[in-house]
């Protein structure tokens, strides 16, 4: 059986290239997230709640 990857030294170096590049791309994935909080804050604090006038600020 042989493996995707090879138990050597290029096989060593291939695997950090694709560790290097999945962080980037998690690291992206959750600051992406974390840019999508406040927008969500925002629009929370922005829907009517019932009971009140639509004019009333928030408290």
């Amino acid at each position: 059986m042989t493996a995707i990857i090879p138990d050597t030294l290029e096989g060593a170096l291939i695997l950090s290239v694709i560790d290097f590049f999945l962080s980037f791309v998690i690291i992206s994935g959750i600051g992406v997230v974390l840019a999508f909080l406040p927008l969500l804050n925002r629009l929370k604090r922005e829907a009517p709640q019932p009971g009140k006038p639509a004019g009333t600020p928030p408290v």
